[in-house]
């Protein structure tokens, strides 16, 4: 087994031990709980491995760590994975939120452990996989094993409306990907593989129908990132889902559809990502503001992240079409950001929500004098996911409109993209200390808020691992950057041709 196989792996091994766990009822609980947060943990390891792997150099820029054999060789099907720039972060993302999202249920969920930590890890195990595959076949397998564990997450732990919410989000993104699945199927055929870097060498078998191509991946990646108007099933899904599914939505799944776009369809339909970039990028920008203003109209500090996250991703959708160094090195970074800021935003929910079982902003207030240390950290994560000079927020959404503002696929005035894009930067100062404060400022004058407990040392553990990595790119992002760099550079060389075919 590969280097990569056992990172994608691994987590099933966890899986199972859980099922072989057969302990009484206290002491079966307390060992699933810390296997899972074993195997996350090693897993998580396993990825930061990967730098110091003596085979992998982050300065190349092609795949790397491969590890591929025949699966349906009379269909052209490989069992195919690899690394590179593209999918460096998201594979260390990946098991960061895991790790934290398993950690922080610890005592949020008390009835059926066994099968909550069993979905957590095999959708782990998926996450990964979506990020290492280079078949488009095991790709898709990969992709649509999420939803199952995602689905039940929601709709056996989740909130009241549950059940709506779960099968929303399962409908949602199944149908989007049927549309891939045809774009695939008619990919595969036509070139006899369904390998991904023979696919880009061979693109000329499918250029005649290239921009139907496009469209199925894009419609299937714009409903998971949302891009509006995909975007309907992410707020339900958010609000109903435990604390860790909302984090892991946020912190990764999102993800998902922002990489497809820049694993798959940049390099296989680089004319149709010239040809669409203007209309995308209209797009994005409608979401950031759009889901700014929304935002600010929520009572329901979870609703209002969720929203939050439509305006995020758009400036992640504008950073990819702006198709340069600047603007996808932005987004991919600030995929990461947002990964970190709103997961840990919606860890600070459900913090509050443990305690007091409402997240109506209007039951709060004067959090700050009850709860020092935990006001102390929410605001660092307000204030990152506002994009404060300093924190993470503000690297990628700088670099990103400094490759909106340089992009020649955007048309002659690219300005004109970047300036609606700052809106969303004032918009989200509006709207995030607008929630602070009726949290956290004002009297304490609600008794059931003065009986509230600060954080304990399991959740400051967990604030502090988000804060870290939230310094630590606001402060020192050249690492960072180094990592994709060389992987960026040739996919936009790549691109370079139908850039200047399509620039009038």
């Amino acid at each position: 087994m590969g280097y990569l196989s056992l990172l994608t792996f691994l987590p099933v091994i966890g899986v199972f031990l859980i099922l072989a766990t057969n302990w009484g009822e206290r002491e079966s609980a307390a060992k699933i709980k810390w296997t899972a947060v074993v195997i996350s943990a090693a897993t998580f390891l396993l990825s930061l491995g990967i730098l110091a792997h003596p085979d992998y150099s982050y300065k190349a820029g092609g795949l790397q760590l491969v590890d591929q054999f025949d699966w349906i060789a009379s269909w052209g099907i490989s069992y195919y994975l690899g690394v590179d720039g593209l999918s460096i972060l998201m594979v260390f993302l990946t098991g960061f939120i895991s790790l934290l999202a398993i950690i922080s249920s610890w005592t949020a969920i008390d009835r059926q452990i066994k099968q909550y930590y069993i979905f957590m890890l095999l959708l782990q195990t998926g996450m990964t996989g979506v990020f290492l595959a280079q078949d488009l076949f095991l790709f898709y397998v990969f992709w649509e094993f999420t939803l199952i564990p995602m689905y039940f997450l929601i709709g056996i732990w989740g909130g009241q409306e549950r059940i709506y919410a779960s099968i929303k989000f399962f409908l949602y993104t199944m149908a989007g990907s049927l549309l891939m699945l045809l774009a695939i199927l008619y990919m595969g055929i036509s070139n006899e593989t369904f390998a991904l870097p023979e696919l880009i060498n061979g693109r000329a078998a499918f250029a005649d129908a290239q921009n139907w191509l496009f469209l199925g991946f894009a419609i299937a990646f714009a409903i998971k990132v949302p891009i509006f108007p995909f975007h309907s099933w992410l707020p339900d899904a958010h609000t109903q889902a435990p604390t860790a599914g909302s984090v892991i939505l946020a912190g990764v799944l999102l993800k998902m559809g922002t990489y497809g776009f820049i694993r798959f369809n940049l390099p296989l339909f680089p004319e149709a990502s010239v040809k669409y970039a203007p209309a995308i990028a209209v797009l994005a920008i409608i979401g950031i503001i759009y889901g700014a203003i929304v935002s600010f109209a929520q009572k329901d500090v979870k609703k209002l992240v969720a929203y939050s996250s439509i305006s995020h991703l758009g400036f992640v959708m504008l950073g990819i079409f702006s198709l340069n160094e600047a603007g996808i090195q932005g987004a991919i970074l600030q995929g990461v950001n947002h990964g970190l800021s709103t997961g840990a935003l919606f860890f600070l929910v459900g913090v509050i929500y443990e305690q007091r079982h409402t997240r109506d902003m209007k039951e709060f207030g004067g959090l700050w004098k009850a709860m020092p240390i935990f006001a102390v950290l929410s605001l660092i994560v307000t204030l990152s996911s506002m994009g404060l000079p300093g924190l993470n927020g503000f690297v990628g959404e700088f670099t990103i409109l400094l490759g909106s503002m340089g992009s020649e696929a955007l048309g002659a005035n690219p300005w004109i993209f970047t300036a609606f894009a700052t809106t969303g930067v004032i918009l989200a100062a509006v709207y995030l200390m607008w929630m602070f404060q009726n949290v956290f400022m004002g009297p304490l004058d609600n008794p059931k808020n003065m009986a509230l407990r600060d954080v304990n040392r399991r959740e400051l553990v967990i604030f502090l691992a988000f804060l870290l990595f939230i310094f630590w790119i606001g402060i020192a992002p050249s690492g960072y950057f180094a990592l994709i760099d060389s992987s960026v550079a040739k996919l936009v060389s790549d691109l370079g041709p139908a850039i200047m075919a399509g620039v009038p």
